[in-house]
């Protein structure tokens, strides 16, 4: 993978993942606590936690091409 089609992937995740978890929040806290507030620390928090660890799981699989790492794998 190309540092390109990484870094388009990283903004990629990084935007879905922040959209949806801001509107999880919001909906939690609309039902929790009947407060229409957006927890953005959390929703950034876990906006970079996927977009690195997502791209990176993704760049493994395809240099790894049919090794397995072990986990879950066959034989």
């Amino acid at each position: 993978m190309n540092i390109k089609r990484l870094l388009v992937h990283v903004v990629t995740v990084f935007s879905v993942t922040l959209v949806v978890s801001a509107i999880v929040t919001l909906l939690w806290n609309l039902i929790v606590d009947g407060a229409s507030t957006v927890d953005w620390e959390t929703s950034f928090r876990t906006a970079t936690v996927f977009a690195i660890i997502l791209p990176c799981i993704g760049t493994r699989r395809c240099r790894g091409g049919a090794q397995s790492s072990g986990v879950g794998g066959g034989a």
